[in-house]
């Protein structure tokens, strides 16, 4: 009889471990799948025909665990061109204070990659150039666009990107030293 038990207590926990990781685990999301709604929980979503929501999740609602999943989940997608506004998501302190500095980015692109620069001040003074090509992520290895520093003042700044849903790219600024701390994740969005 304890025999039967703890076999059925395994079966039930390899059955309630499986399904949690169908309902609990997000499908791939590719900005280019025009899928339909993809739900992280806790009001965490993508949504492919709203940006604004898309942008309220990343900003707002998203955990820094299911902005580190999104990414994951995400493809390179394409390029932004033109000009982009922009909104720093983590960590909270740089949150508050970026709108005063930082507000986006200028992207001077084709398919395969080119320049920006940033959007400064409250202003949008274009400062900091980067360049903008595919290569592997920090994060994941995968591919993803990165935004290249190293012709600015501030060489030691790495961005990377994923186009998340449509018209929606969320990213890390990483520093270029040492183990390449974290600084900042953020989103883009055509202005």
């Amino acid at each position: 009889m304890d025999v039967s038990r703890a076999r059925l207590s395994s079966v039930s926990a390899v059955f309630l471990a499986a399904a949690g990781l169908l309902l609990l685990t997000p499908a791939a999301v590719s900005a280019d799948s025009g899928g339909g709604v993809t739900n992280y929980g806790n009001g965490c979503v993508l949504d492919p025909g709203n940006r604004a929501a898309t942008i309220d999740s990343l900003r707002s609602r998203c955990s820094v665990t299911q902005q580190d999943q999104i990414y994951r989940d995400a493809q390179a997608g394409s390029v932004p061109m033109g000009l982009t506004n922009g909104w720093v998501t983590r960590p909270p302190q740089l949150e508050a204070a970026a709108p005063a500095l930082w507000i986006g980015k200028v992207f001077r692109t084709g398919p395969d990659g080119g320049t920006l620069t940033n959007r400064v001040t409250a202003s949008g003074i274009e400062a900091f150039p980067a360049d903008v090509y595919r290569a592997p992520s920090i994060l994941d290895g995968a591919p993803t666009w990165a935004l290249n520093y190293a012709p600015s003042p501030t060489p030691q700044v790495y961005d990377e990107i994923r186009e998340v849903t449509p018209g929606v790219w969320f990213g890390y600024t990483w520093w270029r030293e040492g183990s390449w701390p974290l600084l900042a994740a953020f989103v883009l969005t055509p202005a």
